[in-house]
C-alpha cells in the first residue's frame, strides 16, 4: 500500500498520531497511521494575510492559528475517519519557529493529549521535513538530507533512523530568505520565492553572478553576498537608466544557487557514502532545483527522494512521520515542554531526552 493512501483498518498499536503544526503561518492537523499512511493532511494558510506586509507577521500569525486552530483539528479527525478515542498520541511543533506561533499548537496539543490520557511528542520542525520524504518513500541508511526553506538551508547526515548530524549549514541568509529579498527587490509580491522560479525559467540568458564556495572543504552555504550582487546590478542599471532584464536576472541568481546547493549536496552524498539524498523544505518545491538535481543524481547514479509538492511546504503530515519515531521507542515528552524557537535537530534524536 503507498504511503499516500488512506487506510482505517487499524488499531492503536499500530500509533495513530495526531499531530498539529503552527511553526509560522500555516496551521496544520493530520491523521498518521503507522509513520507513513496519511489519513487526513489538513492546512489553513495565511499568505493573503500576511501578502500585504511583504512578509509574516508574527503576532498576527499567532491571532490566526487561534481562530482556526480547533476547526483545524475537528477537520482533520473528521476527514480521517478516526475518533478521539483511536488516538494513540499527538505530536505537535515544538521547535524551531515564531514563539508564539509554537505556543498555539503546544497549547492545543498539551490539552489533547490530557483530555484523552494519551502521550505528548514533542518535534522538531525540521525532522518533520526530513521525514516527509517517508510518506512516499522508503529510506535507507546512510541517507544525506539536503534542508531548503525560508528558515534553513543545511545538509544533515543520517546515518541511522533518528539520528541526525549536521554536517553543513547557512551562515547568514537562508535560501527561501534570499529568494524573498531578491523578489522583493524585483518588486514582486510575496511570497516571492515562486515568481522568482517561474520568470528564471522561462529566461532566454542569464548575468552571470559569484557562487559563494566558502572555504575549501566546507559544507556550509553563504548567501547575503549573492543578494547583494543581485541588488547591485539592480542599483547599476537604474543609474545607467537602462531597462533592467529581470528574467536574466532571476535566472542568474537561482543558477548560482542551485549550483552551489548541487554541488555540495553531491560532494556530501560522495564523502558520507550516503545510499540517498533526501531533498526537504519548502524550496524543495522550485522547479529549477528539482530539475538540476534530478540530473545531477541521474548523472552519477545517486537516488533522489523528493516529496509531492503538498508535503514540501509546513504541514502537519511530517510532523506525525516524524513523531512516530519518538512514539514507537516510547520516547514521551512531559506536559511541562516549552515552545523552543532555537530547538538543536541534533538534542532532538531518537534516544535522547526532549
Amino acid at each position: 500500500m503507498s504511503g499516500l493512501e488512506n487506510s482505517n483498518e487499524s488499531s492503536n498499536n499500530e500509533g495513530i498520531i495526531l499531530a498539529i503544526e503552527t511553526s509560522c503561518d500555516e496551521t496544520s492537523v493530520a491523521v498518521i497511521r503507522g509513520g507513513s499512511h496519511i489519513a487526513s493532511n489538513v492546512i489553513s494558510s495565511q499568505i493573503e494575510v500576511h501578502e500585504r506586509f511583504g512578509g509574516v507577521v508574527p503576532e498576527i500569525a499567532s491571532r490566526k492559528h487561534v481562530e482556526v486552530i480547533t476547526l483545524m483539528i475537528e477537520q482533520a479527525l473528521e476527514e480521517s475517519g478516526y475518533g478521539l478515542d483511536d488516538v494513540s498520541a499527538v505530536a505537535v511543533t515544538q521547535g524551531p519557529g515564531l514563539v508564539g506561533a509554537l505556543l498555539v499548537g503546544i497549547v492545543a496539543a498539551k490539552s489533547l493529549a490530557m483530555a484523552l490520557d494519551v502521550p505528548l511528542i514533542g518535534t522538531h520542525h525540521i525532522a518533520g521535513h526530513i521525514y516527509a520524504n517517508q510518506l512516499v518513500h522508503e529510506l535507507q541508511y546512510p541517507c544525506m538530507a539536503l534542508v531548503v526553506s525560508g528558515g534553513h538551508t543545511e545538509l544533515v547526515l543520517l546515518e541511522s533512523e533518528g539520528s541526525f548530524r549536521m554536517i553543513g549549514r547557512t551562515r547568514d541568509d537562508a535560501v527561501g530568505e534570499a529568494y524573498d529579498k531578491v523578489a522583493r527587490a524585483l518588486k514582486f509580491p510575496y511570497p516571492g520565492g515562486p515568481h522568482i522560479d517561474k520568470l528564471a525559467m522561462e529566461a532566454e540568458r542569464a548575468i552571470t553572478l559569484p557562487r559563494a564556495w566558502l572555504e575549501a572543504g566546507s559544507y556550509d552555504f553563504s548567501f547575503s553576498g549573492l543578494k547583494s550582487a543581485v541588488l547591485a546590478v539592480i542599483n547599476q542599471t537604474g543609474m545607467k537608466g537602462e531597462e533592467l532584464d529581470k528574467a536574466a536576472l532571476a535566472r542568474g541568481f537561482q543558477e548560482s544557487v542551485i549550483e552551489v546547493l548541487v554541488e555540495k549536496a553531491l560532494r556530501a552524498v560522495r564523502e558520507f557514502g550516503a545510499k540517498q539524498l533526501l531533498l526537504c523544505g519548502g524550496v524543495a518545491a522550485n522547479r529549477g532545483l528539482r530539475e538540476a538535481l534530478t540530473a545531477r543524481c541521474a548523472k552519477e547514479s545517486v537516488p533522489l527522494l523528493v516529496p509531492p509538492h503538498r508535503l514540501c511546504t509546513d504541514n502537519a503530515a511530517m510532523i506525525g512521520a516524524a513523531a512516530y519515531l519518538k512514539w514507537k521507542r516510547g520516547e514521551f515528552t512531559p506536559l511541562d515542554m516549552k515552545a523552543e524557537p532555537n530547538f538543536s535537530l541534533e538534542g532532538w534524536a531518537t534516544g535522547r531526552t526532549i
